[in-house]
């Protein structure tokens, strides 16, 4: 893993990147980030930004008052100096900063020389749940850098929140695309860091009914189909496990969609892995179709692997099926 392929100039560095508000979503995000950064041996970088309104507001000489956001900015101070007293007595490199600007903005281009960026959602039920907050929605979809989004799930009493927790479970996704690659290698990182064990979960969705590969003839053997399928993925996890000497990986190639199979997955894990091609235009505002149904319904953090992003090296190709 070198420099990004965005911008050759900026050196990146192994840092985790954390933004926080000062919100109970955001220092839980602060929380896993600095468990991240331990086990990765890697420094915390806090950041808290800020944007003023954009507009102007008129005053009685028909001018326009100058906003002063002095006040702003010490709140934002307040709430950067509790997340560094925090994460006192980690044994971490912590750096912390507030910046002006918007905060996906902020953090995109922070994102250019670190590894890794973490951000917070706060998990609200019903139809509110598939509508994720601006940062945590648009930062995966255009950081330089992998991204974490880390969701707030209340306790089960419906008193205060849960902790994060150690990860010791991890499942990637993996589709034979460049993407799902990336996100395969950079889950092996992890479990290598955490010593977890991994899951890799191949989807495809053969059964009847299922709709969405209605074009398969009606007499095809859909077990053959999923023995394919697997004997691809064995192909695809060997190959990266040469680079990862030790990580135990155990694979599934599955009857369904990768995005309900993930999900079904995230109540019994830690960390759901996932890549996401990277689209430039307006194209590129929006993330994969599985990697925007995982980061919605997830229940344990979801890391998107964005492919163009600084995420190592792919693996040689395999063609499933």
């Amino acid at each position: 893993m070198g420099n990004t392929q965005h911008d050759p100039e900026v050196e990146r560095t192994d840092t985790v990147l954390v933004g926080i508000d000062g919100s109970d979503a955001s220092l839980h995000a602060l929380d896993w980030a600095a468990a991240e950064a331990k086990a990765r041996g890697w420094a915390l970088q806090i950041v808290c930004a800020y944007a003023l309104p954009s507009f102007a507001a008129a005053s009685l000489d028909g001018g326009y008052a100058a906003l002063d956001d002095s006040s702003i900015r010490e709140g934002a101070r307040v709430v950067v100096a509790e997340a560094q007293q925090r994460v006192e007595g980690l044994d971490l490199e912590v750096t912390a900063c507030v910046a002006t600007g918007d905060a996906t903005s902020v953090l995109v281009e922070m994102s250019k020389s670190v590894r890794l960026a973490v951000v917070g959602t706060r998990g609200r039920g019903g139809f509110a749940e598939r509508l994720l907050g601006t940062v945590s929605s648009a930062l995966p979809a255009h950081g330089h850098c992998p991204t974490v989004v880390v969701p707030l799930r209340e306790n089960a009493d419906g008193e205060g929140y849960e902790s994060p927790k150690p990860v010791k479970r991890i499942v990637v996704g993996v589709d034979g695309s460049p993407a799902a690659e990336c996100a395969l290698r950079r889950a092996m990182e992890e479990a290598q860091a955490w010593g977890a064990v991994l899951t890799a979960v191949a989807a495809i969705p053969v059964a009847a009914g299922a709709g969405v590969l209605a074009w398969l003839p009606a007499a095809i053997d859909h077990e053959q189909v999923l023995a394919d399928v697997a004997e691809g993925l064995d192909v695809v996890v060997n190959r990266a496990a040469e680079d990862y000497p030790g990580v135990d990986v155990r694979r599934h190639a599955l009857d369904g969609t990768g995005a309900e199979l993930l999900t079904e997955f995230s109540t019994a894990t830690d960390l759901v892995v996932v890549g996401s091609r990277g689209r430039g235009g307006f194209r590129g505002l929006l993330l994969g179709s599985t990697s925007q149904a995982v980061l919605h319904h997830s229940a344990c953090p979801v890391m998107v692997v964005r492919a163009g992003a600084d995420a190592g090296p792919p693996i040689r190709g395999v063609d499933f099926g």
